[in-house]
């Protein structure tokens, strides 16, 4: 069956502290956050940008955790503050939530990949399997 996968890699800059952690991670820091995503589907779609079905989804649907924080993404947050109850702000948690709040714009039968890096050489992957 054939299948297309949309890839795309962005940053954002935020602080969080990790609540409870015995160390430094429990102090508040920051970091530049690279997020690494694929959507894949076996069918194009339009998007809420273009009418025609001829894409996985949109790339701007993808890198919504890019804007800044006052225009609903997660660039220069206190993340702490802005993810919910039940995430907490280490690297697995902030890829699940990237990946549950993409999910709710991606169009049917779109599969979704994220993966989070806080430095340069240590990153966390999130999906849901098949």
């Amino acid at each position: 069956m054939a299948k297309w996968t949309l890839k795309t890699e962005f940053t954002f800059d935020a602080a969080h502290f990790i609540k409870d952690y015995d160390g430094p991670c429990g102090r508040m820091h920051g970091h530049t956050y690279r997020v690494r995503m694929e959507a894949a589907a076996a069918k194009l779609h339009s998007s809420e940008y273009c009418p025609h079905e001829v894409m996985v989804t949109d790339f701007r649907t993808l890198r919504w955790a890019k804007r800044d924080v006052e225009k609903g993404g997660l660039d220069h947050c206190l993340l702490n503050e802005v993810l919910p109850e039940g995430y907490e702000t280490t690297a697995e948690m902030i890829a699940k939530y990237i990946y549950d709040k993409t999910c709710k714009s991606l169009p049917v039968g779109v599969t979704l990949k994220v993966a989070v890096s806080e430095t340069p050489d240590s990153w966390v992957e999130y999906d849901e399997g098949a």
